[in-house]
């Protein structure tokens, strides 16, 4: 009897520890955005897409397994729009990416895996719930291409090589 009432002990520790941290992720992750809305660096917002990023995952996620795709779908185009915001931050205040990198390529790796993220939420959201999901979607490919374009501006895109010359016949 007395390992049943340590283990139902520890169960109970353990459901109380699980309920305390619940409410701690949920600030932070208003805790990082309020960070986040907050700064004026285009580079730091770009550079705080990766925590917030990651803390907006989690809460997708989160919501997704207890069923809740409003919620997911809500919190990814929070992403999405976060990530505009940071790209109009460095576009107002670093013109030139190809010269100040900095934060553009920070971002640009943090949009990926808000793609791959995106892509994995819409495998196993419920159809009703895709075409927000997709739009999301299309909107961070989006993003990324400017991204892309904006560090390698002549980077021959879409193209492909030129066929070999032809050889002269004698």
């Amino acid at each position: 009897m007395r390992a049943s009432s340590t283990s139902r002990g520890a169960v109970c520790g353990l459901l109380i520890l699980l309920a305390m941290l619940t409410p701690v992720a949920a600030q932070s992750l208003a805790d990082l955005q309020g960070r986040f809305d907050r700064e004026t660096s285009g580079v730091q917002r770009a550079k705080q897409i990766g925590k917030l990023g990651d803390a907006q995952f989690e809460e997708a996620r989160r919501a997704g397994k207890a069923g809740d795709y409003n919620a997911v779908g809500l919190t990814l185009e929070k992403y999405r729009d976060n990530v505009r915001a940071a790209i109009d931050a460095l576009k107002k205040q670093h013109p030139d990416a190809e010269k100040q990198s900095n934060g553009y390529r920070q971002l640009e790796m943090y949009v990926r895996k808000g793609i791959r993220e995106v892509d994995d939420t819409l495998l196993v959201s419920p159809e009703g719930y895709q075409p927000p999901l997709q739009i999301v979607r299309r909107d961070l490919s989006g993003m990324d291409e400017e991204l892309l374009k904006m560090l390698f501006p002549r980077r021959p895109l879409n193209q492909h090589p030129a066929a070999p010359p032809a050889e002269k016949q004698p």
